[in-house]
């Protein structure tokens, strides 16, 4: 049986109205990796016809979270960033995303960036999904085509972020 968007959006609003931490989003997780793992769900909002870098295709009434298609079709990294204030559960559906999580060893001050160090890098393969909690830094690397889907404790379109750079490169010195 198909999983489909319905489906997966209730059963977040489930596990995150009956726990908005971390265990709750833990739970939103496991219900993205299910979605992840069925072939319709993956070919209905992230196959071929789908090109756009980001789209929306839920956001709860309720509790304001918001599920989003991301397509990637040539390489594309990220900068150092958290979700201002907020928590993101990234689900990787096509291709593989290879994710940094990063220390921060100063805050952005003055329009300075701030400064940040890795603490691990691991590869973000089709099915797998990762909850990112509130100020938890990291970056993403995708040397080639990707698609995903990305859970937002709220929708980020318009949501200004902090700048960090690693140790050691020049906009930190």
């Amino acid at each position: 049986m198909t999983y489909t968007l319905d489906r997966l959006a209730a059963d977040c609003h489930d596990a995150l109205a009956a726990d908005a931490g971390p265990a709750g989003r833990e739970a939103a997780r496991k219900h993205l990796e299910r979605a992840l793992q069925d072939e319709d769900f993956v070919a209905a909002h992230l196959g071929p016809d789908n090109t756009t870098p980001r789209k929306a295709l839920y956001q709860d009434p309720d509790l304001g979270f918001c599920i989003m298609a991301h397509v990637y079709e040539d390489a594309k990294g990220g900068e150092p960033h958290d979700h201002a204030g907020t928590w993101a559960i990234y689900g990787q559906a096509v291709g593989t995303t290879v994710m940094t999580e990063w220390r921060k060893l100063k805050d952005p001050e003055d329009g300075k960036p701030g400064v940040v160090e890795p603490l691990k890098t691991y590869e973000l393969k089709p099915g797998m999904a990762v909850v990112y909690n509130e100020d938890m830094l990291h970056s993403p690397d995708r040397s080639g085509p990707t698609r995903l889907i990305r859970i937002e404790g709220r929708n980020l379109d318009h949501v200004t972020r902090d700048k960090y750079v690693p140790a050691g490169a020049k906009a930190a010195e």
